[in-house]
C-alpha cells in the first residue's frame, strides 16, 4: 500500500484524502487548527455562519461525486424557495428596482466562448451590449469572484462564471446547518476508509525522504511550507458583514448592485436552522480595493442596507465584520486561464491543491478539481516508481 500524506484538512484536504484512501493509499492528514473544515468551516454558536456564502452547484464537477460518495442524504442541502427569488433586488443608479438593465440580460445569455481570454470583459461586454450594460454585468458577477474590479479581468473567465451563476433553473444548493456540516460527514468517511487524522498538527517542513505530499493549505501556506516564491495568483479582497435582524415581513432576499460590487443575501431563507426562530441571518460581501480598508466595504454594505431594509438598525441582534484576503478564489488577468496558474505537479513527489492552482472550476469546485487530479498523479507516479525509473509526468488539469 502506498503512503500518502496530506497537508491540511479544508475541503480540498478531505477530498485527497477519501480519494487516496479509496484507491488503496494509507493516508495521513495534518491540520493545523484543533478542528477540521478549512475555509469551510461553520461558526458555532447562535449563528451559523460561513466563511463566504459557498453554494454548491448542481451542474459543478464535485456534485455528483458526493452524491456517489452517499456525502448529500435527502435533506442535507437546501435550495432557494421560488417564492424568494420573486424577492430579488437590484440598485440601479442610486435606488432600489426589481429588474437589471435589459442589456445585462442579453449578456447572460452569450456563450462564453465568444468572449476573448485576450481582452478584459469591460471593453468586450461593451462592445457587445453598451457600457450601462457591461458594467452592471461586470458588478453583478462580483458574487461569484469578490474582486473589486471585475470589468478589468479576461473577458472569458468572466463569461463564463456569469454564465454559471444565472443558469436557470437556479443550480445553487447550500448544505443545510453551514458547510460544517458537510465537512463532518467527510472527515467520518475518511476515518472509514482508514485515514489518519491529526488535528493541531501544524507541518513547517517537508521531510527529506518523504513519499507522495499532497499540499492543501493556502497558497501562502504552500509558498512558506515549500519554500517557492513563485507561488502566486492575484485573488480579491473582500468586507464580510454578518449580520442578524428581526424578520420583517416583505425583506429583500438579495440586493445586488449593480452601481459597484456588492451583493446582500439573507442566507436564512433557504435554511432556517442558521438564525433563532424569529430572526434572519444575512451575509453581505463588498469587495474592496487593494488601498481601501476593511470599514470601507462595511459603509458600502451599510448603504445596501439602508436601500434593501428598513430600519434595520433597529432590528439588528448582532452583527461581525470581518477582512477576507487571499482567502477567496483564484480571478483572471486578460491574457491567462486556469492553465496558467501554478501547476499541481510540483516536482519530487509533492502535489499542490487548492482554488488558486491550475484547475478549472467555480470556486470552491477548482480545489475539488485539483485535489482528485493530484491524488491522481501521486498513484501513478507510484506505480511507475514501483515499475521502475520513467519520464516525470506533467501536471494537466481536466478541461
Amino acid at each position: 500500500m502506498q503512503k500518502i500524506t496530506v497537508v491540511g484538512g479544508g475541503f480540498a484536504g478531505l477530498t485527497a484524502a477519501i480519494s487516496a484512501a479509496e484507491s488503496g493509499a494509507r493516508v495521513t492528514l495534518h491540520e493545523a487548527h484543533h478542528t477540521l473544515g478549512g475555509r469551510a468551516r461553520t461558526a458555532d454558536g447562535t449563528y451559523r455562519t460561513n466563511d463566504g456564502p459557498h453554494a454548491l452547484y448542481r451542474s459543478g464537477p464535485h456534485w455528483s461525486w458526493l452524491s456517489r460518495h452517499g456525502l448529500l442524504p435527502r435533506g442535507s442541502v437546501a435550495s432557494v424557495p421560488a417564492r424568494e427569488l420573486l424577492r430579488f433586488r437590484f440598485r440601479r443608479g442610486g435606488a432600489l428596482r426589481v429588474a437589471p438593465p435589459r442589456g445585462l440580460l442579453g449578456l447572460v445569455r452569450r456563450p462564453a466562448a465568444e468572449a476573448p481570454v485576450d481582452s478584459d470583459y469591460l471593453s468586450w461586454a461593451t462592445g457587445v451590449a453598451g457600457e450601462t450594460a457591461a458594467r452592471a454585468a461586470a458588478h453583478f458577477i462580483g458574487v461569484a469572484l469578490f474582486h473589486h474590479d471585475p470589468g478589468s479581468l479576461s473577458a472569458r473567465f468572466v463569461q463564463e462564471r456569469l454564465r454559471r451563476v444565472t443558469a436557470l433553473p437556479p443550480q445553487a444548493r447550500y448544505p443545510v446547518g453551514g458547510w460544517g456540516t458537510l465537512v463532518d460527514r467527510m472527515a467520518d468517511r475518511a476515518r472509514e476508509l482508514g485515514v489518519r487524522i491529526e488535528t493541531t498538527a501544524r507541518v513547517d517542513a517537508l521531510p527529506a525522504d518523504h513519499g507522495p505530499v499532497v499540499v492543501a493549505t493556502s497558497l501562502d501556506a504552500a509558498r512558506s511550507l515549500l519554500g517557492d516564491d513563485t507561488l502566486s495568483w492575484p485573488g480579491g479582497r473582500t468586507t464580510l458583514v454578518d449580520l442578524a435582524l428581526r424578520t420583517r415581513k416583505g425583506d429583500p432576499f438579495i440586493v445586488s448592485d449593480l452601481d459597484a460590487p456588492g451583493w446582500v443575501e439573507r442566507f436564512s431563507a433557504q435554511d432556517r436552522t442558521l438564525a433563532p426562530a424569529g430572526q434572519s441571518l444575512l451575509q453581505c460581501h463588498l469587495p474592496v480595493a487593494p488601498e481601501e480598508s476593511k470599514a470601507e466595504g462595511g459603509a458600502h454594505a451599510d448603504a445596501l442596507l439602508d436601500l434593501g431594509f428598513p430600519g434595520w438598525r433597529d432590528r439588528t441582534e448582532w452583527r461581525r465584520d470581518a477582512l477576507s484576503q487571499g482567502r477567496t478564489g483564484a480571478v483572471d488577468l486578460p491574457d491567462t486561464t486556469w492553465r496558467d496558474r501554478p501547476a499541481i505537479d510540483r516536482g519530487d513527489g509533492v502535489y499542490l491543491v487548492g482554488d488558486q492552482v491550475a484547475a478549472p472550476g467555480l470556486l470552491s469546485e477548482v480545489s475539488f478539481t485539483s485535489a482528485l487530479e493530484a491524488v491522481s498523479l501521486a498513484l501513478r507516479a507510484g506505480g511507475r516508481r514501483a515499475a521502475g525509473p520513467s519520464a516525470p509526468s506533467g501536471a494537466v488539469g481536466t478541461p
